[in-house]
């Protein structure tokens, strides 16, 4: 029976002959893209002299792939045939490295000795080798509670969708922003928590491949602006410092990226950039509010903390320091005065003890000083009671004694004890 006139004998007879009896199944029953299938029959009447396979929703030549004579085993390819299939004397289709285009209604037309025909429909459905699948974002660096976050996973088959943070499977509060199809996610208002690595995955019931993971970074703060000392918190109160050691102010802040830090001594800049500022010699000049400032370049916001700094008790008590502490002749010398009283009237040093006749010079209020008897012209003083000698010679060391008188009236009077090394 010739091909052409087979198939027409067919379709003709079909459309008055409808059996309802085969089945068609394929094996494995979800086959993956390269497998070797067979779609098996069952309900087959018996008797038969010859099959027509198609690969479409209607027994139409254009689907036809292959016609078989049961008699002689001979096979004739369709204008459906890929080169891959092939039918099986029990009337199987079998299909080998399958591909997704293989997917499908398959139709199969029997015809037997009383030339009638039946009919049984089967699907197949062959699934993808699925590559990774792309995560893209709108950005990747968000501003908490101002920005919105998209992430769109892309993949080029279909699939089934789950999102992954920080490697374990999207909490239910995010997946709430999930699109329809899982393949868009969207947070308004994005939460520091919300920041980590996310991934996409698809699946279906043959393979399974995930993305590599997105970064997020969320922006935020600074808040909790506080100054640490010795790794205590200190903000908003007053530390007491001994006279003449060292204080280390360090400020802290919960921000995202690190902020700057601005440092503030009574009201005035004082350092940018570093998150400590050192006191190396505590001394009355450094007695103030000190104030950290600090600042989120990408959020924009800035917080600060205050303490204040202060010499303590033990410090009130004056101390001569000479510097340098062992000067050689011929150089100069700032006797130094340290804890000096705030309250100061007016002071006078003395070439050895405190008598009018051995004066050097006097500080006033008005700034002004008035030479005495013991001056040699190589004498400064200062504010701060210092007293500068220029130019040593052997003859200046020996004692000097500082006299002070308060605005209350309040005298004290302290001693030191000047060396001068010779020039070797």
């Amino acid at each position: 029976m010739p091909l052409a006139w087979c198939s027409w004998f067919f379709l003709s007879v079909w459309m008055l002959n409808i059996g309802a009896e085969i089945s068609i199944t394929p094996e494995p029953a979800q086959p993956a893209e390269g497998d070797n299938i067979t779609l098996v029959v069952q309900g087959l009447p018996g008797e038969l002299l010859a099959y027509n396979w198609y690969a479409g929703p209607t027994l139409s030549l254009t689907f036809l792939v292959a016609s078989y004579i049961v008699s002689t085993g001979d096979e004739t390819p369709g204008p459906a045939h890929t080169g891959r299939e092939a039918v099986g004397p029990d009337g199987s289709l079998e299909i080998h490295g399958v591909l997704p285009g293989h997917t499908g209604t398959y139709i199969l037309q029997t015809l037997n000795r009383q030339f009638q025909t039946e009919v049984g429909y089967g699907h197949m459905q062959v699934y993808e080798i699925l590559t990774p699948p792309t995560v893209a974002a709108n950005a990747t660096a968000l501003v908490e509670r101002r920005d919105t976050l998209r992430l769109v996973c892309s993949s080029p088959s279909p699939a089934e969708v789950r999102w992954f943070f920080n490697g374990d499977a999207l909490p239910v509060p995010v997946r709430l922003g999930l699109s329809a199809d899982g393949r868009v996610l969207t947070r308004h208002g994005i939460r520091r928590e919300e920041a980590g690595a996310y991934q996409c995955e698809v699946s279906n019931p043959v393979s399974v491949s995930r993305s590599e993971p997105l970064n997020l970074t969320v922006y935020y703060g600074p808040e909790r602006v506080a100054i640490l000392q010795d790794s205590t918190t200190r903000t908003g109160c007053t530390v007491t410092v001994d006279f003449n050691t060292s204080l280390t102010l360090r400020c802290v802040a919960r921000s995202c990226p690190e902020p700057e830090y601005v440092w503030a001594f009574n009201g005035k800049a004082r350092m940018n950039g570093q998150d400590h500022l050192n006191i190396t010699s505590m001394t009355a000049a450094h007695e103030g509010t000190y104030t950290c400032i600090a600042k989120n370049s990408k959020t924009l916001l800035s917080g600060s903390a205050s303490v204040v700094v202060k010499l303590s008790a033990a410090a009130v008590a004056m101390v001569i320091v000479p510097v340098p502490s062992k000067p050689t002749e011929g150089q100069d010398v700032t006797l130094t005065v340290q804890g000096y009283p705030k309250d100061l009237l007016v002071y006078a040093w003395y070439r050895g003890p405190a008598s009018e006749p051995n004066r050097l010079l006097s500080q006033l209020p008005s700034g002004n000083w008035i030479a005495g008897p013991a001056h040699t012209g190589r004498e400064v003083g200062f504010a701060n009671c210092s007293l500068l000698v220029q130019k040593l010679n052997l003859t200046d060391a020996g004692r000097y004694t500082l006299k002070t008188v308060t605005l209350q009236g309040k005298t004290d009077t302290l001693e030191v004890e000047l060396q001068v090394s010779p020039l070797e």
